[in-house]
């Protein structure tokens, strides 16, 4: 059995003319690296439409608690008290109770009612962890029908050491997106959990290439009325590029995450502890290949699926490719893919070649290309051999 440690994935996806993420000014996101300018796609962009898009391989489909990222989940518990029968004067001081007591940090705010049960900032919490804490919170009120003892018993039970354990037990309690992304909390009642996916900024293979979009809104009725105004006169920046994106998945921290086990056991877990790190990251594969980000998709229409996917399992430590584009490749390439996917290939010969690094690769590509010692596969068969080597601890056999 040969479980891989690491699972590198690498990916160029074509967006032309969109806005795919913008900078605090309503511009494309830029990148400086090598000798040029790039436009880029944030990590967090990335991770948010692979976490909420909606489809066949979506994470929801996994049967796998999820997770809501909010300032005012604590408003949420109280509206689910109220939904359960707790007035309204109860639900309120559980709230405050919960957000007294540090579950979930108030940012300094001093507002009164349900304004005061809005964080300082969003926090990923589990709806495992939600549903037992206004079950908790509703067995309480049930002993205490006072505000200010309800709050004095909401805090009394949150610093008690079995309820930080019950808590911290819940299967899948902090939900999957903590799972594959991670969750940094100052609480000490929820528990921070380390990524097991780790997502780099996407970035241009070559120089940023941008446009400022100059329109108008044409007036309908002025327009009938023979006015040849128009309704309002705008502008915005769209970009064009060939990006390069890279993922890395820490199996043992996913198992680990998924299953509640500690992470330096990954290897001696039976297969059945390994099936659902498995089945997600095939859901994952399909996602990142076939999931666009962007803004302003009812004018530019950002999606694409990706032109080359090259993905590589094995146990020494992760090393990006991003370096084979150091030197910006030229926009008026008359096979600028191609080229890009050749210029990754010589990075992985140079590395293998230095390290002697011993990766097993698969890669999927709608152009005729190579890549060292790695088999063209299509994407069911690239996310499913993927799955069978976290589950069986190898790749799969081939049909004859």
């Amino acid at each position: 059995m040969n479980l891989p440690r690491f699972i590198q994935i690498h990916t160029l996806h074509n967006y032309p003319g969109a806005l795919l993420n913008r900078d605090d000014a309503g511009l494309a996101k830029r990148l400086p690296y090598g000798d040029a300018i790039r436009t880029r796609i944030s990590s967090q962009c990335l991770k948010r439409h692979w976490r909420v898009a909606e489809d066949h391989f979506s994470l929801a489909n996994l049967g796998v608690p999820m997770a809501v990222r909010s300032r005012v989940t604590l408003d949420l518990i109280r509206r689910r008290l109220m939904e359960g029968g707790l007035s309204e004067a109860l639900a309120q001081a559980a709230g405050e109770g919960l957000r007294d007591a540090g579950l979930l940090d108030k940012g300094g705010k001093e507002s009164k009612g349900k304004d005061a049960l809005e964080t300082g900032q969003a926090v990923l919490m589990g709806y495992a962890e939600i549903d037992y804490l206004v079950k908790r919170c509703a067995e309480l009120a049930r002993e205490n029908t006072e505000a200010t003892a309800l709050k004095a018993s909401i805090g009394k039970f949150l610093k008690e050491k079995d309820e930080k354990k019950n808590i911290e037990a819940l299967k899948h309690g902090s939900g999957l997106e903590s799972a594959l992304f991670g969750r940094m909390v100052t609480s000490d009642v929820l528990a921070s959990r380390d990524a097991a996916v780790y997502v780099a900024h996407a970035f241009t293979v070559h120089e940023a290439q941008v446009e400022n979009d100059y329109f108008t809104v044409v007036d309908d009725l002025q327009r009938e009325a023979g006015e040849l105004g128009s309704a309002g006169i705008f502008d915005t920046e769209l970009a064009s590029g060939l990006y390069y994106g890279y993922v890395v998945v820490d199996v043992p921290q996913l198992i680990a995450n998924l299953e509640g086990e500690a992470a330096k056991d990954w290897a001696t877990l039976p297969k059945e502890k390994r099936e659902l790190a498995g089945r997600v990251v095939q859901h994952l594969l399909h996602l990142i290949a076939t999931v666009s980000p962007g803004a302003k998709r009812g004018s530019t229409a950002p999606f694409d699926w990706a032109k080359f996917m090259l993905v590589e399992v094995g146990d020494w430590q992760p090393r990006s490719l991003a370096g084979a584009f150091q030197n910006a490749l030229p926009t008026d390439h008359t096979a600028l893919r191609e080229t890009a996917v050749q210029m990754l290939a010589d990075e992985i010969g140079k590395l293998d070649g230095a390290y002697g690094a011993t990766l097993d690769r698969r890669f999927l590509a709608l152009d005729k290309v190579t890549v060292p010692n790695a088999e063209r596969l299509p994407l069911n068969d690239l996310a499913t051999w993927v799955q069978a080597y976290i589950t069986q601890g190898a790749a799969p056999a081939q049909a004859d």
